[in-house]
């Protein structure tokens, strides 16, 4: 995918959940994370901790980075939250390559997203 392709998707992809949540701004690449944990997790609450927070996050980072190798999936604890185990370390080095790598992966999870609905 060419930077402009990407470009195009992620401000597409950005429109695609400021949308679906009725939001006046543009969700960030932390806000986008949020909602694919939440997605991940596959239930809503009126509620998270600042670390529930954090660990959604960290459900999504997870499950995106699996299309490269990064993780997979063990398995759900007790209380039906996704764990993801390390295969390798990440190879993209500094913000902007790290945030690429998200963006690239989160175009590809919203993609699959939407063929299935």
């Amino acid at each position: 995918m060419q930077d402009w392709e990407i470009d195009f998707e992620w401000l597409r992809i950005r429109h695609l959940v400021k949308d679906m949540f009725d939001k006046e701004k543009l969700p960030d690449l932390n806000a986008i994370l949020f909602v694919i944990g939440i997605q991940e997790l596959g239930r809503m609450q009126d509620g998270f901790t600042k670390e529930q927070k954090q660990d959604l996050m960290h459900i999504a980072v997870c499950r995106i980075l699996s299309y490269e190798g990064y993780y997979e999936f063990i398995g759900r604890d007790e209380e039906g939250w996704p764990h993801w185990g390390a295969l390798r370390p990440i190879q993209e080095q500094g913000v902007k390559g790290q945030s690429e790598l998200l963006k690239k992966n989160i175009i590809r999870y919203f993609k699959e997203w939407e063929a299935e609905q």
